[in-house]
């Protein structure tokens, strides 16, 4: 069976001398992850960035082996990783998908969103141009996966959005990230620390 989607690269890990497993977001097929020959050698480096949108090329393979993904750049946020609070923002909601989500389970409202929040941070001057978009994306994400409840109220002023990203992360901790799970709260530690210090 081949699949082929645009999707959102998460992140990827070593597989192998050269090879990388990559767990990657569409719209229609929901998390996926593959194996990517050549992964990590020079010629990928630049497409293997966490946050790029790729066209994956899915090959399901024998047996239980995961299946073998081929990936072409669409859209590069690679230079953005060189600017700690942008770089900080895509390492979070990267990795707040890629551990929450269940493979396989299409999200396309969450694919959405994410697009979206990678797209503001991409061309906002500054945080107070994407921070709401992050609170809207940890909210649809809690919702999605049946912790949500309420949305919350608008916070449209600074103290308000960082008080509104407070309460999230508790959410976020004691629901989706609690256990061995637990250490993706670092990238939204990190994260939170550098809007801080934007007061």
């Amino acid at each position: 069976m081949t699949l082929r989607a645009s999707a959102i690269l998460l992140g990827s890990r070593p597989q192998g001398e050269t090879g990388a497993i990559a767990r990657l977001l569409t719209a229609d097929a929901g998390l996926i992850a593959a194996y990517v020959a050549g992964g990590r050698g020079r010629q990928m480096r630049a497409v293997m960035v966490p946050g790029n949108s790729v066209s994956l090329e899915l090959t399901t393979r024998a047996g239980s082996q995961l299946p073998f993904g081929r990936l072409e750049l669409e859209q590069s946020r690679a230079a953005l990783m060189t600017e700690p609070l942008p770089a900080a923002a895509i390492q979070w909601a990267c990795a707040l998908a890629a551990a929450t989500l269940p493979e396989r389970q299409p999200y396309p409202a969450l694919h959405a969103a994410l697009g979206g929040l990678l797209e503001a941070i991409a061309i906002a001057p500054s945080a107070r141009g994407w921070v709401s978009g992050l609170i809207s994306y940890e909210t649809l994400l809690l919702s999605e996966l049946g912790y949500g409840g309420e949305a919350p109220p608008p916070a449209s002023d600074w103290p308000a959005q960082m008080a509104m990203l407070g309460i999230l992360e508790r959410r976020l901790a004691h629901y989706l990230l609690a256990g061995d799970r637990r250490d993706v709260m670092g990238a939204r530690t990190r994260l939170t620390e550098r809007l801080a210090r934007m007061a």
